[in-house]
């Protein structure tokens, strides 16, 4: 196999959004990893695998919504290890949770969450990564049933399992988060973990006590009245992925439901929120 990769080098803004949707398009394409950089995120592809056209049909590039420009060149022999130690830290999250790679140090963290990062989304870095493991951390999860929606690289469900949520499944539509996630699961030694490929559609019948759903504002509206109908009574809802002033229609969509808000988490702008399912 070769060692040849050409890099490319985006710059996107608004930044979050446009670089998980380029990073969703891109890796429908043969490009195998990428890294968050300050101004957007950077992704690689085997020289064998490229051509000067392998950009053509990527949707995004060419949306006037988002600014999006690039540059790429040829590398030789990359060393990944240290391409992640130079754009991944380990995260501490209140002195409980520690999320790192492989090749970090040991921590005496009473939760300790090791994954592989083959792309720096999901790492824990984001800051709604980052409240939902703040919620997960507050919350008594032994015994019980639980759903981690667009779960990523699984880190959120690797916790849930380690706080005693059993049985857990974990659910993501992109391919590259189905297999990740399922390579997590099992870094992390996760028994209780079952990760599937694809959407909503699949919660049909099913019920929860505890569902996680990290995603964004539109899926998590239209998918909203699903994820009450899975939610056993006595059952909480944890949401994320979206800004401060999304607050009032996604809590106005929850409370018409039948949803309690509980609770909210709010970090450079982004909000998590809780809330509780009574009888």
């Amino acid at each position: 196999m070769s060692n040849i990769y050409i890099g490319y080098h985006f710059t996107v803004e608004p930044k979050e959004l446009g670089s998980e949707i380029l990073v969703a398009e891109l890796g429908e394409l043969p490009f195998e990893s990428f890294i968050e950089t300050e101004n957007g995120v950077s992704a690689y592809i085997q020289k064998e695998f490229w051509n000067e056209n392998i950009l053509d049909d990527v949707y995004i590039l060419g949306n006037e919504e988002f600014k999006i420009s690039y540059e790429f060149e040829e590398i030789e022999q990359v060393n990944w290890n240290e391409e992640w130690e130079k754009n991944f830290t380990p995260i501490d999250v209140d002195g409980k949770c520690y999320v790192r790679a492989p090749f970090h140090e040991k921590s005496n963290a009473e939760y300790e969450v090791v994954i592989e990062p083959k792309m720096s989304f999901g790492t824990g870095h984001h800051e709604t990564t980052h409240m939902m493991i703040q919620h997960l951390l507050e919350t008594d999860l032994v015994g019980k049933k639980t759903l981690d929606m667009g779960c990523g690289t699984a880190i959120l469900a690797i916790l849930a399992e380690m706080k005693g949520a059993q049985p857990i499944d974990a659910i993501d539509i992109d391919n590259w988060c189905y297999l990740n996630s399922i390579e997590n699961a099992e870094r992390n030694n996760c028994k209780q973990i079952s990760v599937y490929e694809g959407d909503a559609s699949l919660l049909v019948g099913k019920k929860y006590d505890v569902i996680i759903a990290n995603i964004n504002r539109n899926i998590l509206l239209n998918d909203m009245q699903t994820y009450v109908d899975c939610l056993n009574e006595n059952g909480i809802l944890f949401l994320s992925g979206f800004y401060t002033e999304d607050f009032e229609a996604i809590n106005a969509s929850c409370v018409s439901k039948g949803l309690t808000f509980e609770k909210d988490i709010v970090r450079n702008n982004w909000m998590s929120l809780k809330y509780n399912k009574n009888s």
